[in-house]
């Protein structure tokens, strides 16, 4: 398989974010791909990221599209901003990868996912909490029966972003209009992995609510009124029968950030980090079976590592997303191993309906 070029949207080394963080990293750690181009929003910020990235720089992203030796697309700005540059690549019959959210709605999520199929293009959506070993691990041993039959699950994380102080660069995510909230980001991740390690959800619940109507801006001293809600619960049943209980919270908490129980008629799974937001970092995977009274830490086996050569920190689970789509390219197989558009279109559908129950109460 050839090398595949790719172009970054949203790499600034001068306000490093998540592509500068995760993406950049993982790029230049796996040999399948090279990194061709970069485009900021600000022709300073262009060529800070040409001199750090060695790389072309652009404050335009068509012209990134434009390139021949751009084969694949990442697109890693805000939310609002997917659609109509995600539009253009395929347009330009590149193929994409996204963050998560693809769309800020339904609508516009289900609008690239066709573009994509009718293009006959590969795609790339940001879900990568499914690919940590534990993650991978933990649905093996489900399926293996280490729990026996599923009875119930549990997960309780906080979302690092929506507490009560933020900045300028991040006050986006409390407008609701925007697509970024606690249930579309950090909620819909973790509902992603645990599905992919218990399966579909079959009916759901859901209460949410603004529990901080204001936010602080550090940076300025001002405040700005808050319409997306930073605290979402969700009561769902499984496919399987068995009963699923979410909660999400604004912010961090000063006891757990993350914890995920996984309770069966022979035994329990328990997966925890200190971080709520499920795709940052691999959690930790604790069981016990039988007659033992606690969990303990379960080794996870070397196998279920996509990627060997990938860094440690917020780049590692990206990383393996990469390398599971560049083995998805090698063996034509769209889909199988990295989640694409027509998965975020699927997901998205869960979004909006647990987004209309939390409305209706």
């Amino acid at each position: 398989m050839k090398t595949i070029g790719v172009g970054v949207i949203g790499a600034s080394p001068l306000r490093p974010g998540w592509a500068v963080l995760s993406h950049l990293p993982a790029i230049a750690a796996l040999r399948a791909y090279a990194l061709r181009a970069v485009a900021t929003s600000s022709e300073d910020s262009a060529r800070a990221a040409a001199e750090a990235f060695k790389v072309p720089s652009f404050s335009d992203p068509h012209a990134l599209i434009e390139r021949e030796d751009v084969d694949l697309v990442v697109v890693t700005v805000k939310v609002p901003q997917h659609h109509q540059l995600v539009a253009v690549a395929l347009s330009a019959g590149k193929m994409v990868m996204c963050e998560w959210p693809l769309g800020v709605t339904l609508a516009e999520t289900q609008a690239l996912q066709r573009d994509a199929y009718r293009a006959g293009l590969n795609t790339l959506i940001g879900l990568q909490a499914r690919m940590a070993p534990a993650i991978r691990y933990a649905r093996d041993l489900v399926a293996q029966g280490y729990v026996g039959e599923v009875l119930a699950t549990t997960l309780v994380g906080s979302g690092i972003g929506w507490g009560p102080v933020t900045d300028q660069a991040h006050a986006y995510v409390y407008d609701v209009a925007n697509g970024a909230t606690t249930l579309s980001v950090p909620t819909m991740h973790a509902l992603d992995a645990m599905t992919f390690v218990l399966g579909d959800l079959a009916d759901v619940r859901a209460t949410a609510a603004v529990r901080r109507p204001t936010v602080a801006l550090a940076d300025t001293g001002s405040t700005v009124s808050v319409s997306a809600p930073d605290h979402i619960a969700i009561a769902a049943r499984l496919a399987s029968g068995a009963v699923a209980s979410v909660f999400y919270r604004g912010g961090i908490s000063r006891g757990d950030n993350f914890r995920w129980e996984i309770n069966g008629s022979e035994g329990d799974l328990v997966l925890t980090s200190p971080v709520g937001n499920l795709q940052v970092l691999d959690p930790v995977l604790s069981g016990a079976q039988g007659g033992a009274s606690m969990v303990e830490t379960l080794t996870v086996p070397p196998q279920y590592e996509l990627a060997p050569e990938a860094p440690e920190g917020p780049a590692a689970n990206v990383t393996r997303l990469y390398s599971a789509f560049a083995q998805d390219l090698a063996h034509d197989t769209p889909g199988a191993r990295a989640p694409d558009f027509a998965h975020a279109a699927r997901l998205h559908n869960w979004l909006e309906a647990i987004d209309a129950a939390a409305i209706r109460g």
